[in-house]
């Protein structure tokens, strides 16, 4: 714990949302509403506006709908939160070399090791430049909480939402928790609260009274003599600059349960291509391949194997998804599918000719019961995507390929287009062979709405504009 309040929590404000209003605005004011579309998409991120119909972050698209039927749906656009990520997190490297990302929108800051801030003034001035830099820079607000411990500093951005800064002296920390719910505590989510509530715990306070004894018979010894210290308000964690991945993963969740064991083994070896790729990209093979299935019923099933040394060759992975999925029972149907690689190193194993073809015997068996499977019945799960169906087809590499038919472009709402008259502009909904736009940019006014059909030759994908202009 620090005596002056030098440890700063960013939180974006509603980050999402506000990037897209922010380069829509025809959209400024209105409620929004970014995540997935389909049948079981769930909420990221609501505007403010979205929120006073109730919609929340993680609640079921459906029912957001329900609540807010007249809000703006779009589609995440990652690429384009990350870039104003990178610009958000230059900003908090300038004002310290410890600088801990906990999300692309929220970051802990240590004032005093960048020599920026040693009381409470310091500090405070620190915060409010960087709101005032955030804001030219980027053009949207961030939330900024300033205390002498991690914990503090976070509860503080959040009283501080939306666009200000709380500032909670060291020392007063136990008075501010006092009278707060359990759940305002890191760790204690639904599960512990709940429990904490039938010992008739439900505030900081009470837990405090209850005395470490207590806590730790109620939640095991780490638990509840971290649970207590927090309730003390004493929190000792640092700032850490870099944390060190400990797996790559990625997964998907279907909006209608696959029951075909080749379309589900073929999007397993999809999976397996894009956890590779990310693998790589971050500099890192991994020796344990991780297969996780949840079921119809919403059981999940995970399995792993664990090769002989590290890898990031996408055919191993491929054939190690392969081998689990086989000792998963998948009758029933399958919601969601998921590949990781854990264990991460940073270097590869050379020789895994043997791992290769560990399972060689057993993925030629399958191999061959794939060939007889109609090459449709493949292509149907590429969602689009033409490289992942050619790595998905090598299961049929005896089948002479079809001449493809061609695909129906797609249009996700809130994306980005440019039409070679109407110039930039951004995708409101599609459907029944049309597309419709708003054309407009981040500077500009509301802008006017056309259809298309969704074939047409001089619309094509676009990229994001940036949301404050550049000299």
């Amino acid at each position: 714990m620090r005596a002056a309040p030098t440890i700063l929590h960013l939180d974006m404000d509603a980050f999402f949302a506000a990037a897209e209003q922010a380069s829509k605005p025809s959209l400024r004011g209105k409620p929004v509403v970014v995540g997935g579309l389909g049948p079981r998409g769930v909420v990221a991120t609501a505007s403010y506006e979205a929120r006073r119909f109730g919609v929340h972050s993680a609640m079921p698209m459906g029912q957001a709908r329900r609540l807010a039927p007249n809000a703006a749906y779009l589609v995440p656009r990652f690429s384009f939160y990350r870039s104003i990520s990178e610009q958000v997190m230059e900003l908090l490297g300038r004002l310290s070399p410890l600088v801990e990302p906990l999300s692309l929108d929220e970051a802990f800051v240590d004032l005093e090791a960048g020599g920026v801030a040693d009381d409470s003034a310091s500090a405070r001035a620190a915060g409010e430049r960087l709101r005032v830099d955030i804001l030219a820079t980027t053009g949207l607000t961030g939330s900024v909480g300033l205390a002498g411990s991690k914990m503090i500093a976070k509860i503080a951005s959040e009283e501080a939402k939306p666009d200000g800064l709380v500032l909670i002296e060291p020392g007063t920390e136990r008075e501010l928790l006092a009278p707060r719910s359990v759940r305002i505590l890191p760790g204690v989510g639904p599960a512990t609260g709940e429990h904490l509530r039938r010992a008739g715990m439900t505030t900081v306070s009470d837990l405090a009274e209850a005395g470490e004894d207590e806590l730790v018979r109620l939640l095991g010894r780490a638990h509840g003599a971290s649970l207590y210290l927090m309730a003390q308000g004493y929190d000792d964690r640092p700032v850490v600059a870099e944390r060190d991945a400990k797996s790559v993963s990625v997964e998907d969740t279907f909006d209608i349960d696959l029951h075909d064991r080749v379309r589900i083994r073929f999007e397993v070896e999809r999976l397996a291509e894009r956890c590779v790729g990310r693998l790589r990209a971050s500099g890192h093979s991994g020796r344990t391949i991780v297969l996780k299935v949840r079921r119809f019923d919403f059981s999940t099933l995970t399995r792993s194997e664990t090769l002989r040394g590290p890898t990031d060759d996408p055919s191993v992975v491929r054939e190690a998804a392969g081998r689990l999925l086989e000792a998963v029972d998948t009758t029933g149907g399958v919601r969601l599918l998921g590949v990781g690689v854990s264990g991460l190193a940073d270097y590869t194993q050379e020789d895994l000719f043997a791992q290769a073809g560990a399972g060689a015997e057993g993925a030629a068996a399958s191999d061959s019961a794939s060939a007889s499977a109609p090459t449709s019945a493949l292509v149907e799960g590429a969602g689009g995507d033409a490289a992942a169906a050619a790595t998905g087809a090598s299961a049929v590499a005896s089948v002479a390929p079809e001449a493809p038919e061609p695909v129906e472009r797609h249009w996700a709402p809130g994306h980005d287009v440019r039409h070679a008259v109407y110039g930039a502009g951004w995708v409101q909904g599609s459907g029944v062979g049309r597309v419709t736009v708003r054309f407009e940019e981040p500077g500009s006014e509301p802008g006017r709405v056309r259809t298309f059909a969704v074939d047409d030759p001089e619309l094509e994908p676009g990229e994001a504009l940036p949301l404050v202009g550049r000299g």
